[in-house]
């Protein structure tokens, strides 16, 4: 990938005369206060030799490059090596240059060798190309230059500011692992190569941005994922020449190839366990740095009603909480236009006692139906986003408090009925049983457009509307996969496939992985007790 465009500030190539190095590295970083810029002298084969050490205040653990690099420098200087170790990808240690003399060339090369056996650190690398060494240090590593070394000494020296790994706060579980993703790329790996200790599991890192320059990483099982998918997935981050990412978020909306569309093809998840498992399934997770949450490719319809803990639970009770969920998502989405459609165009289809219920509930209140639900559905609304705005213990107290007083004094005034508050309510908590936020919220957005749809053309509008959201879910694909699998194809509508769908039968019984991992390595659990070939 080019990581580097016209935006780029060019830099020279190394030279082996530290002054000139020193010069560059002063303009790039002039008026940069965080840059700690440190030149030094010691002894290296009784020869005095010019350093000069630069890392970012904040980024870099200030303490062991003290204790590790300048001290050990200074203190073993005096400690010469006589037989450089050539370097064998280096021609010019073999073939030597008519304008360069052959013990020019021996002390250059040898430099880097000597170096690593005075600095008490285990994490070195060599790196002759400026503008690679600049975003090393930039990302909290340390750069050691020498004088008649045409090249830096990378020191791993990392000590970002983040915060510890937490309990997941948007996918809390009653049964389950607690920990979730943090802001740090390298501690999110960790995490998923505590859960799969398998070479298998391969984890590959690049940068996008030209100016930030954000790490990521794509992580997938090299016998589980499809190579055509992980081709897909690194042919879409190679396109992209953007100055900045800061959030998987941004990344997501590259990807998302259906603009219009409010349904994500991509999941998205701060679980560990949730990725480890996904990752076993054949599909491929895309990590980014700075951003606590990693997605996951390919996503279907169901997935996003999938939550950790069906899996740690009896499949009786995971997939009572799974029927749950799926009829909460037709409510969320359907029940407010419902309502409009039979309480404004065809009151007949309610028994009498209801339709007399309802008729006393809206005896008083002035406003039409549509303007009833519209009136709550945007406060509830709004109270749902000043409780997030707001410090976590005041936006809770908001949410709830502000959601019984408004409605009550909203009935009181006689500006809504109490039918209309209890349809609206329900709206809302079946909208929050969705595991996944961002599917949640192409729920909460569409309920408007049946509320409109409902209005004017009642139980017909409410139909069509429905009709064209689940034409619409069945045209979708998700980097190859049919996002409505397995009913809408009869090509990937397998029986194997529906055993982890809207019922979680027992895990026994689950004995194939699904459509995403390789044909030949679908079998995930041996011959046993329950196994049915």
């Amino acid at each position: 990938m080019n990581s580097y465009t016209s935006t780029t500030t060019k830099t020279p190539p190394f030279s082996a005369k530290l002054s000139e190095n020193i010069l560059v590295l002063q303009a790039l970083f002039q008026d940069c206060d965080d840059i700690i810029q440190n030149p030094f002298s010691f002894s290296l084969e009784h020869t005095c030799r010019q350093a000069y050490l630069i890392y970012v205040d904040g980024l870099t653990d200030n303490v062991m490059i003290q204790e590790h690099v300048i001290q050990p420098l200074m203190e073993q200087g005096g400690h010469t090596i006589s037989s450089p170790i050539p370097n064998d990808n280096n021609p010019t240690d073999q073939n030597l240059s008519s304008s360069s003399s052959e013990s020019d060339l021996t002390i250059n090369s040898s430099i880097p060798f000597m170096l690593r056996s005075m600095i008490e650190m285990v994490d070195l690398t060599e790196e002759t190309c400026f503008e690679a060494m600049l975003t090393r240090v930039l990302s909290g590593d340390t750069a050691l230059l020498v004088d008649g070394y045409a090249g830096a000494i990378l020191i791993a020296s990392k000590k970002l500011p983040l915060r510890g790994i937490e309990e997941a706060k948007m996918e809390s579980v009653m049964r389950g692992p607690r920990d979730s993703f943090n802001e740090s790329l390298r501690a999110g790996t960790a995490l998923i190569r505590r859960r799969i200790k398998d070479t298998r599991l391969k984890i590959i890192q690049n940068t996008i941005g030209d100016r930030t320059r954000t790490d990521y990483a794509l992580i997938y099982m090299e016998d589980l994922a499809k190579q055509e998918l992980i081709d897909q997935i690194r042919q879409e981050l190679s396109v992209y020449d953007i100055d900045a990412i800061f959030d998987s978020g941004m990344l997501e909306q590259f990807m998302h190839k259906k603009w219009y569309s409010p349904f994500p093809t991509i999941q998205s998840t701060e679980r560990p366990d949730k990725v480890a498992s996904a990752l076993l399934e054949g599909r491929v997770a895309l990590m980014v740095d700075n951003s606590p949450e990693v997605m996951l490719f390919p996503a279907t319809f169901h997935t996003f009603l999938q939550a950790s803990d069906d899996y740690y639970n009896q499949w009786t009770v995971a997939s009572f909480a799974r029927i749950l969920r799926y009829l909460a998502s037709i409510l969320a989405i359907g029940l407010p236009g419902f309502y409009i459609a039979i309480t404004s165009y065809h009151i007949e289809m309610l028994p009498t006692r209801l339709l007399l219920a309802i008729a006393q509930a809206r005896s008083l209140v002035t406003f039409p139906v549509i303007t009833e639900v519209l009136v709550m559905e945007l406060l509830f609304e709004l109270l749902r986003e000043a409780g997030i705005r707001l410090p976590g213990p005041l936006g809770n107290t908001i949410g709830i408090v502000g959601g019984l007083i408004v409605g009550q004094a909203a009935v009181e005034a006689e500006l809504v009925s109490t039918i209309v508050v209890i349809v609206v309510a329900l709206t809302a908590l079946a909208s929050y049983t969705i595991p996944n936020e961002s599917f949640a919220s192409a729920y909460r957005l569409l309920k408007f457009f049946l509320i409109f749809t409902s209005a004017v053309w009642g139980l017909y509008g409410f139909t069509l509307g429905m009709m064209m959201i689940a034409i619409h879910l069945s045209g979708l694909i998700s980097f190859g996969i049919p996002y409505m699998v397995p009913f809408v194809s009869a090509l990937h509508g397998q029986q194997e496939n529906k055993k982890d769908y809207i019922l979680r039968l027992p895990l026994y019984t689950m004995y194939r992985r699904p459509l995403y991992t390789r044909a030949e390595h679908r079998i995930r659990i041996r011959k046993g007790t329950h196994y049915e070939p």
